[in-house]
């Protein structure tokens, strides 16, 4: 037989390819419709009817943008490790699979709502406070405990900061936050997870004590100087809630809107602010601050405030809901992150695309100063410390291979520290001359630098794990130990001499995201986050 003229071919082929494309498309369409039933039968019993979540993560676009729709697909075929997230490569085909990734990704018809009947509603107490234990049931130091957070199996271990050795292990909820909270006195530990739910933990008798759901998508917690009140900054819905400590029960839900125009919000951060008994609360959308009292004496009015019963922005429940007051700030952009100076009288914040960082006093209710910092400087693991008689500020850039110290006298820019990438953390100690700062988003992810705080130099380079991620560095209470995490699914806590650099142990956890001392974090060392 003759092969046809290659004119001839082609259009053999092109009918051929027709009449194939003819029988995916409907193929493919028909996936596509069916997404939701899809969804329906095989994710909503885990995930929720609405996507909001359940014992399987919230499944909307604003809870999935560090999940990327390739890493998604795969999930949803292979499944996920450490977790009961199943596969469903076998169940159901690839278009269904494409179909349901997708689905997941567009917004919801109906914007998903959570108001105060829902959040209500989802608080469980597990232990009667009266049945609480007066001391700690163990022998270790209490204000040297380390709650260590696992997320490669969605767990915490709290360690004993003496011996190094693991006291107790318990499950979380997934997607748990770093930054857990503790109470002036160190007993209780908060917790929260990205979709929104926030737990009690009481350290003396390691048990959970509550858990509620203030949000859909949440970004951190704070709690008040006094251990009474939980702030929750959501993304979604645009929220700022406010619980009581005690049991975790709702107080109010702040709607967040703009002061002109009522444009909504999502929510970047809120801070504990102690000498001025305030919460401080960045906006991601519009371009002002949030300084909310919870002081029993502050006065009802002060520059800049406005009655927290302003129409339209609170639901108020609860023998509290008179207390809080809120006062705006206007800055000139939103601010993604922020930090402050010791006084609580100055907030530095950033934001993604601006190529400075604005210095905001709290007392005057403006901005003071502007600082030259570009490659979006991680201010919220900025630390400060005393350096030729002054006040210095450092922060890792999140763009940019550098460590900026900052003279926070007139906000100059004193020195620009080379690095081997760019960081994510830095933790120093009052009794170190060094700060330790990793690498964690550049090709040498493996490295933690150890910086010379008297000469603003890097003097040693450790590699605890070659080829594996290094990050978050946590000191004892006494300083006398730095605590690197090695961020893997089978990872390590790796335990340094602060002084030698010696490494004196490692322990096997699992993808250990982060470690934070008790004692550090209720005295505000200046070495650790606030």
């Amino acid at each position: 037989m003759r092969s046809p003229p290659p004119r001839a071919a082609r259009h053999l082929l092109a009918l051929a390819a027709a009449a194939l494309l003819g029988l995916l498309l409907p193929a493919a369409g028909a996936a596509a419709q069916d997404a939701a039933a899809l969804y329906e039968q095989h994710c909503a019993a885990c995930h929720g009817a609405e996507r909001q979540g359940g014992q399987g993560p919230v499944l909307l676009p604003e809870s999935l943008g560090r999940l990327r729709p390739p890493q998604a697909n795969a999930v949803i075929a292979r499944g996920r490790a450490a977790t009961q997230m199943p596969g469903f490569a076998d169940t159901l085909s690839p278009a269904e699979i494409e179909a349901l990734t997708r689905f997941v990704y567009q917004p919801p018809a109906t914007p998903p709502r959570w108001d105060a009947a829902a959040i209500a509603d989802s608080r469980s107490v597990m232990v009667d406070p009266a049945s609480l234990p007066a001391r700690p049931q163990f022998e270790a130091d209490p204000l040297n405990l380390f709650v260590v957070v696992e997320t490669g199996d969605h767990h915490a271990t709290i360690l004993d900061g003496d011996r190094f050795t693991p006291m107790h292990r318990f499950a979380t909820r997934p997607t748990l936050h770093g930054g857990p909270k503790f109470s002036p006195d160190g007993r209780f530990v908060f917790l929260m997870s990205r979709d929104g739910w926030v737990q009690k933990f009481d350290l003396y008798s390691m048990q959970m004590l509550a858990e509620v759901r203030a949000g859909i998508n949440s970004r951190n917690i704070a709690l008040s100087s006094d251990g009474r009140f939980v702030a929750v900054a959501n993304y979604l819905p645009n929220t700022l809630v406010l619980l009581d400590a005690r049991d975790l029960s709702l107080l109010r839900v702040m709607p967040v809107t703009a002061q002109r125009g009522g444009a909504p919000s999502r929510v970047s951060a809120v801070y504990d602010a102690r000498p001025r008994r305030s919460f401080i609360v960045a906006m991601k959308d519009i371009p002002e601050i949030w300084e909310i009292s919870y002081d029993d004496n502050a006065p009802p009015i002060y520059p800049g405030l406005v009655h927290s019963h302003e129409r339209g922005m609170e639901e108020g429940l609860g023998a509290q809901a008179g207390l809080f007051r809120l006062r705006r700030i206007a800055v000139e952009e939103p601010l993604d992150d922020f930090m402050f100076d010791p006084p609580y009288a100055n907030l530095l914040g950033s934001t993604r695309d601006s190529r400075r960082t604005v210095v905001v006093n709290l007392n005057v209710g403006r901005p003071v100063a502007n600082v030259a910092l570009d490659g979006l400087p991680h201010l919220g693991s900025g630390i400060t410390w005393m350096h030729d008689g002054r006040r210095v500020m450092a922060t890792p850039h999140l763009n940019r291979a550098q460590i900026s110290v900052i003279d926070m006298r007139d906000w100059s820019v004193i020195g620009r520290i080379p690095t081997s990438g760019p960081g994510f953390f830095m933790r120093s100690h009052e009794a170190t001359p060094y700060a330790w700062t990793d690498a964690m988003l550049g090709p040498e992810r493996d490295t933690i630098h150890i910086i010379d705080k008297r000469t603003l130099r890097v003097v040693r380079t450790l590699r605890p794990s070659p080829g594996q991620t290094a990050a978050h560095v946590e000191f004892t209470r006494d300083g006398r130990f730095a605590l690197v995490s090695v961020w893997e699914n089978e990872g390590w806590l790796v335990v340094y001499d602060a002084q030698s650099f010696a490494e004196v142990t490692r322990l096997p956890m699992r993808r250990p995201s982060g470690k934070y001392n008790v004692g550090n974090k209720i005295s505000l060392s200046e070495g650790t986050s606030h």
